[in-house]
């Protein structure tokens, strides 16, 4: 079974997360930041992942302990589950078009953790979503998986389109890299991830 279930308490945030890659499309998503609660959902939906994520976060300041530590902890869940990553394809690439904005986001679940971010963002804020913690969600989630991940804003209006492209577009990625091969082998030259 591809699971996982962690908790994280710092001074900043207290995080419980439980994740099945083979789900049912199951999905309770609780950070306090309504815009990231949508993200997480569209993210989980997507991928085609169970997901729960209940954070308390110390928002008082702003919600970035919040949506970095829930990209630690997503990122570690998602190592977890997959564990020597045998039997995976490994690589995804999708394009997501969202009215006027369209995301490309291309991976490799390799245990080499990389980030490329390339996306422009108009407005500081989408409801009590900073846009500048986009990138700071998927690099602690590249990182904690070992996922070398590309993402890429190809052009976009409206920055909730842009985002939410963005979050589905690395979703399809990620479900593709997470199918089942055909002979449960370690997808490598070397033979080893």
């Amino acid at each position: 079974m591809r699971a996982a279930e962690i908790s994280r308490k710092t001074k900043e945030t207290d995080i419980n997360l439980t994740l099945d890659l083979d789900g049912s499309g199951k999905v309770s998503i609780d950070t306090g930041i309504g815009f990231f609660n949508h993200m997480l959902t569209a993210f989980a939906v997507h991928s085609g992942i169970d997901l729960t994520v209940v954070c308390r976060g110390d928002l008082e300041v702003d919600g970035h302990h919040s949506v970095e530590d829930i990209g630690i902890v997503l990122g570690k869940a998602v190592a977890e589950a997959l564990g020597d990553k045998a039997g995976i394809m490994r690589y995804g690439s999708f394009y997501i078009p969202m009215d006027e904005a369209l995301a490309f986001c291309s991976l490799d679940i390799s245990g080499r953790p990389f980030l490329v971010f390339n996306a422009d963002f108009h407005d500081q804020r989408i409801g009590e979503f900073d846009t500048c913690l986009c990138e700071e969600f998927f690099r602690a989630f590249a990182f904690n998986s070992g996922i070398t991940l590309h993402i890429r804003e190809e052009y976009g209006k409206n920055d909730h389109h842009i985002c939410e492209a963005i979050f589905k577009a690395a979703a399809h990625a990620f479900k593709a890299a997470i199918t089942y091969n055909s002979d449960g082998s370690v997808l490598s030259t070397k033979g080893v991830l």
